[in-house]
């Protein structure tokens, strides 16, 4: 059964902003690392960003550093991903996912359970 229920993706234009939200049962969030990777056609699944499991350690990949943050709400079981400064290359499926223990993890192949992903859209 599906475990991480992602929410707020969209079309949006080019310099505007979205917030993602991922939903995650309590089984698999607490003590839990929380991921956002994305995958645009033809490409290959890329890092954004995670935060540790304690939410005191965040990374972010390269391309999106400045322009997106994430955060934990534990009391809501629930992850966030504000982006602000969208550009036509964050263009892509977006997906949650959870790694048990660590401090936080790059790699997709670190992690234990995958959201089915929700698209973005940006356009120019």
């Amino acid at each position: 059964q599906v475990q991480l229920v992602e929410s707020g993706g969209g079309l949006v234009q080019a310099g505007g902003s979205l917030r993602l939200s991922c939903a995650a049962s309590a089984r698999i969030y607490s003590n839990y690392d929380m991921g956002w990777f994305r995958q645009a056609p033809g490409k290959e699944r890329e890092f954004v960003a995670v935060i540790s499991w304690n939410g005191l350690i965040t990374y972010y990949g390269d391309s999106v550093k400045g322009r997106f943050t994430i955060s934990r709400d534990n009391a809501k079981n629930t992850v966030y991903l504000p982006m602000n400064s969208l550009k036509p290359e964050d263009t892509a499926v977006y997906y949650c996912a959870a790694k048990n223990g660590g401090l936080g993890s790059r790699d997709p192949g670190s992690y234990n359970y995958w959201g089915q992903g929700t698209q973005i859209t940006v356009s120019s």
